[in-house]
């Protein structure tokens, strides 16, 4: 992907929610709407295309401490540990540009400088990369907890839908495992393992998508 593609997508993401969450720092008791969730409405079909119905937002709740954290999800039979850390994942590799953003907060409210965030997932075939890490890595979130993940939109494959796996882990603090969801797949009614909760907000720009979510970890 180019820069101004990039730049395009982080643009599109910067949503309501996305803004309060980005000024955490100077007004910690401001927080998104949902831990996990999605602020506008919006469906990936099968093929990866998303189409977004605007509407108007309720008003943002307080923090409270004691929010809950985001549902731990299995891991999985395919994570491979010691990914190089990197924000860009899929450098050469074909699909459908995704950019997902996001803040890592504590139970507290506290936004969560320097905590590391592992992603992997399918590529545009459904296939994993075993023997090396491709579509793998990870990152440590900046000073005001944000993350940024450049990648691909995963395919579908028997017995799943569309997901991307991911490991938090604050400074000091446990080792969260859960799976990001894409909203309007036809296999979310029919995985076991999909929790609405964790339905990314996605949103079209061009013929790349711009995902937020914000993880929730323990205090």
């Amino acid at each position: 992907m180019t820069n101004d593609r990039i730049d395009q997508l982080l643009t599109t993401s910067l949503t309501r929610r996305r803004l309060l969450g980005l000024g955490l720092a100077a007004a910690p008791m401001l927080v998104l709407a949902s831990a996990c969730g999605s602020d506008d409405e919006s469906s990936v079909g099968t093929g990866g295309v998303t189409t977004t119905t605007d509407r108007t937002l309720a008003p943002t709740p307080s923090c409270d401490d004691g929010d809950e954290v985001t549902p731990s999800l299995t891991e999985g039979p395919f994570f491979s540990s010691g990914s190089p850390e990197r924000t860009n994942i899929a450098d050469g590799v074909d699909g459908t540009a995704l950019v997902l953003t996001g803040v890592v907060l504590g139970s507290d409210c506290r936004t969560a400088a320097g905590a590391k965030v592992d992603f992997w997932h399918a590529d545009s075939d459904g296939d994993y990369d075993n023997s090396g890490y491709r579509l793998r890595g990870h990152q440590f979130t900046d000073d005001l907890g944000r993350y940024k993940l450049e990648t691909i939109v995963p395919a579908l494959y028997p017995g799943r839908t569309r997901h991307i796996h991911v490991k938090v882990q604050s400074s000091g603090g446990s080792v969260l495992t859960t799976q990001l969801y894409f909203p309007g797949e036809s296999q979310n009614d029919t995985d076991d393992l999909f929790e609405e909760a964790c339905l990314m907000s996605v949103s079209t720009v061009g013929d790349g998508r711009a995902a937020t979510f914000d993880f929730v970890v323990e205090a």
